[in-house]
């Protein structure tokens, strides 16, 4: 036989051996002995759920991304609600906090194209605070946590809101991720 035809037949022999055996109709598949973890310790009060909502909290000045889960996903407006509500207790034993109280009141959020827009209302007092950047980097990171929002804008009083970064500049502009990534730390 030549050379030629005994390539592309041997070749063929050999593929046809490499491949994962089918079955002719679906069978059980036994699921994998014990409990499956998470790396995120579970909270007994926190619902369990198929789907993944990340809120960005603080621990030691460091913002610090947390995974929850619920039966559906939340909406934008109830992803901020659910992070102006604070860490659950489970949470708070783990050390983790919020810099929003006092430093930001956000009243609402809107969502144009792939921008969220946050009002915001003025402190109570505007002697300005530290922990600013942690508040406002905590809102910016949850919201663009969602595949719906990849920017973050603030308005006070109808008006764009000068807002701190993580190196110290003032951004009226959109923010992002990006813009807090010194600060983000993993758990």
């Amino acid at each position: 036989m030549n050379r030629r035809r005994l390539a592309p037949l041997a070749l063929t022999v050999l593929l046809a051996g490499c491949g994962i055996p089918t079955d002719n109709s679906p069978r059980p598949v036994q699921p994998p002995r014990g409990p499956l973890q998470s790396a995120a310790p579970a909270d007994a009060t926190a619902p369990a759920g198929r789907a993944v909502e990340t809120l960005c909290l603080v621990r030691d000045n460091w913002i610090v991304p947390v995974v929850r889960r619920a039966d559906d996903p939340p909406s934008v407006a109830e992803h901020l609600r659910h992070l102006l509500a604070g860490p659950t207790g489970t949470e708070r034993d783990s050390s983790l906090t919020t810099a929003l109280p006092g430093a930001v009141n956000a009243a609402g959020v809107t969502v144009t194209g792939m921008q969220a827009l946050v009002t915001v209302d003025a402190p109570a007092d505007d002697a300005g605070r530290s922990d600013e950047v942690l508040a406002f980097g905590q809102i910016v990171c949850t919201l663009t946590s969602r595949g719906d929002v990849t920017t973050v804008a603030f308005l006070r009083d109808g008006r764009a809101l000068g807002v701190p970064r993580a190196d110290g500049s003032l951004s009226v502009a959109p923010l992002t991720r990006a813009d807090y990534a010194p600060l983000i730390v993993d758990r």
